[in-house]
């Protein structure tokens, strides 16, 4: 006797509010922006309420890994300079052989020129 197909529900599956996910309502600064950029923004944003007063004892530090292609890979940090939550594709990375002080672009070049940033 062959079978019949369950009925749906109506929940999505893997459809779950975790700390990552934003509703679509908020933040609509980043309208102009490719999706993959803002979707980096938001969790920038998120890392940095998540971390609170210990972005000072994290700084310099790489919070995450990401593979975002076969060749290409995110990675989510702390910067020893401007203790700001960066990530490499859009503020720059140089980390030392250590991961111990990595800084964004920015901060790079001027320590480069020997200024500091704010």
């Amino acid at each position: 006797m062959p079978r019949t197909k369950k009925k749906s529900t109506g929940l999505v599956k893997g459809k779950g509010q975790g700390f990552f996910e934003d509703a679509e309502h908020e933040g609509r600064e980043e309208e102009g922006l490719a999706s993959d950029e803002a979707g980096r923004l938001r969790i920038k944003k998120n890392y940095e309420e998540l971390l609170g007063i210990r972005l000072e004892k994290l700084r310099g530090r790489v919070l995450n890994r990401e593979k975002i292609d076969k060749n290409i890979e995110g990675i989510y940090f702390i910067c020893y300079e401007c203790k700001k939550v960066c990530h490499n594709l859009d503020d720059g990375l140089v980390e030392d052989a250590q991961n111990q002080v990595s800084l964004c672009g920015r901060c790079a070049k001027d320590k480069e020129r020997g200024t500091t940033a704010d």
